[in-house]
């Protein structure tokens, strides 16, 4: 049943008509809300005096044929936009599908700003709503102003970040002490990340860079011993042929000083989607912890990528299912050396049926690859055999959803390791612009969790976006398990692991989903007093367990965090940020008895705001 395909191709077919129809009736609307406000504003209107926090609508402007970059998923943005949704605004927002691109950003704030001003009690909404208006403020101007090229420096920052303990770094074994952080290298004692973000937008095209110079210590590692125990009794890799494993952090570990690249991205906007070559962010899900499809907890891969970065409404589909949008990326997978060399295509699709419904589904598949196994169907023996990267291996695994024989499996016709995810997305009747709740799920080698809730890992999320009095207080508690009921005797070869793509969901060694792992359970909660719309106090709790049926003697991790951040400066443009973090943690297989380490860390951000026409 090729249900996810299919509905793609059906998307293709309507995406020309469906662009053509929306610049018409856009802006024609903008037209209207031009006359509306021309109207209505002059001296002698008749019009009731306005309330003094009152602050006109930001005119509708469309811009199928401007470029916009992506804004990285650890802007400052992302929380304030997410806390408007939560207080019951932002309909057009899918928090499911990220990032978004400026343009996009200001599109979502512009529809919303009428019902902000309508609720003239609600300053915190309008603290967030005119913080990002301010921010995007120089996008939406440089809409009107042609198709003139603009350069800026965004930003320059270092991270100066000290560990004593000894802290954990393996996600598809015993854990991680920092999550969620592009994949840096991090070790015990003085560690380094120092960067800058540059952005360039000409017509449809739009250029992003950031890269950072990285330093981490040297580390002791794993022995020998455990490094031949996890990757032939938990990976089942032969470590004699494969010594070295990014996923397996043996030591001695050399210390890292090095540039990377983040994100560099070129892209070239076309009705209404981001047409994209480069490395860039990608967090499709709702939730804060991570994501069951991808997230930022590794480093960034280069792919090419269709993005529909504004909602799509088809007639007919769109009155039940609602406006629609979806992502599309293919690349390689660097860190894999069993097989070598794999490549991996995402699909998501994301509805709204209702302003406050979001429904999500998503596919990763991993395929291709040399040196993997192959089966010779008539002596029954296994043989390195390699299968290429080529436009038909691509559609093979793309149209590929239903269960393959073993032999198939083993061959050079294997459509590949097949995850799905499901997350929606839901605030609450009566309590809208209180509580909002949610899930994200993922499954392996079925078409969606929806289908195989039992063989599914879920993470459940709920949000109260501000308490009674408190109104700068916020809570988020998510759960997390990856450990599902009838594959619980897998023992970790299953989600994330598969039997031919044995390093599974990972990019240089990094799980590029969740950081729980695999049979992981545990949970997070953030408490966090907002300062301003970019101003906070918070505090982090985590926990991790492994079960000891996949790792002997199981793994435990407890992780307490106080985070500040805070802007300085005339117009805010320094923003600095200090944190704290102490974990206790267990894992037998490694270290005996209870461990503890504790990250203090600074980091010091401009944003010079440097722009340049051209």
């Amino acid at each position: 049943m090729k249900i996810v395909p299919s509905m793609y191709l059906l998307l293709a077919l309507v995406v020309g008509w469906q662009s053509a129809v929306a610049q018409s009736s856009s802006e024609d609307h903008s037209r209207q809300i031009a006359t509306a406000t021309d109207a209505s504003g002059g001296a002698g209107s008749g019009q009731q005096p306005l309330p003094p926090s009152y602050r006109p609508e930001s005119p509708i402007v469309y811009t199928s044929g401007q470029g916009s970059t992506y804004v990285p998923m650890d802007s400052w943005i992302y929380p304030a936009l997410s806390r408007l949704h939560g207080l019951g605004y932002l309909d057009t927002a899918y928090l499911g599908l990220r990032p978004w691109t400026r343009l996009s950003i200001a599109h979502m704030l512009q529809q919303s700003a009428d019902a902000i001003d309508a609720n003239v009690n609600d300053d915190e909404a309008r603290e967030i709503y005119l913080a990002l208006q301010k921010e995007l403020a120089p996008d939406v101007a440089a809409t009107s102003g042609g198709r003139i090229g603009r350069g800026q420096f965004e930003s320059l920052y270092t991270q100066l970040r000290g560990i004593t303990g000894l802290p954990l770094r393996d996600s598809f074994h015993l854990g991680q002490t920092i999550i969620n952080d592009y994949g840096r290298p991090y070790e015990e004692g003085f560690n380094n990340y120092t960067g800058f973000n540059i952005r360039a937008e000409a017509g449809r095209f739009s250029l992003y860079f950031r890269g950072e110079y990285q330093h981490a210590p040297s580390a002791v590692g794993y022995s020998p011993e455990l490094a031949t125990y996890l990757s032939e009794n938990l990976d089942l890799i032969p470590i004699a042929t494969n010594p070295v494993q990014a996923t397996i952090p043996q030591g001695p570990i050399a210390a890292t000083n090095r540039f990377t690249v983040l994100q560099a991205l070129l892209s070239y906007h076309i009705l209404g989607h981001e047409i994209s070559l480069g490395k860039n962010d990608h967090w499709w899900s709702p939730s804060r912890s991570g994501s069951m499809a991808w997230s930022t907890n590794a480093e960034n891969t280069y792919a090419f990528e269709i993005n529909r970065v504004e909602p799509l409404r088809i007639p007919g589909l769109s009155r039940l299912l609602g406006p629609i949008r979806y992502d599309f990326f293919v690349g390689a997978l660097p860190g894999h050396n069993y097989p070598i060399d794999p490549w991996v295509h995402a699909e998501k699709i994301s509805f709204k049926p209702t302003r406050n419904l979001e429904l999500g589904f998503e596919r990763t598949v991993v395929w291709g690859g040399k040196g993997r196994q192959c089966l010779d169907p008539h002596t029954a023996i296994y043989y390195p055999c390699n299968v290429p990267i080529t436009i038909h291996t691509f559609l093979r695994s793309f149209f590929s959803v239903q269960n393959v024989s073993v032999e198939e499996k083993f061959s050079r016709e294997d459509p590949g390791a097949r995850w799905g995810a499901f997350d929606f997305t839901y605030r609450l009747p009566f309590v809208r612009n209180w509580l909002t709740l949610y899930t994200d799920s993922g499954v392996h080698d079925d078409v969606s969790p929806i289908s195989a809730p039992r063989r599914s890992a879920i993470n459940p999320g709920i949000y109260l976006s501000h308490f009674p009095v408190w109104n700068h207080l916020d809570l988020r508690v998510e759960g997390l398990s990856t450990d599902p009921v009838s594959d619980s005797g897998a023992n970790g070869n299953f989600l994330w692991w598969e039997t031919v793509q044995r390093q599974g969901t990972t990019i240089n060694g990094s799980l590029f989903n969740t950081w729980i792992g695999r049979d992981g359970k545990g949970g997070q909660a953030w408490l966090t007093y907002h300062l301003s719309a970019n101003e906070d106090v918070q505090f982090n709790y985590r926990n991790a367990k492994v079960d000891q049926k996949f790792v002997p003697g199981g793994t435990t991790q407890n992780v307490y965090e106080g985070e500040v951040t805070k802007r300085f400066l005339k117009d805010k443009d320094l923003e600095v940020k200090g944190w704290v973090q102490y974990e206790r943690w267990k894992a037998p297989i490694y270290k005996q008895g209870l461990q503890t380490d504790a990250v203090i860390a600074a980091q010091i951000k401009w944003y010079p705001k440097k722009e340049k026409t051209f």
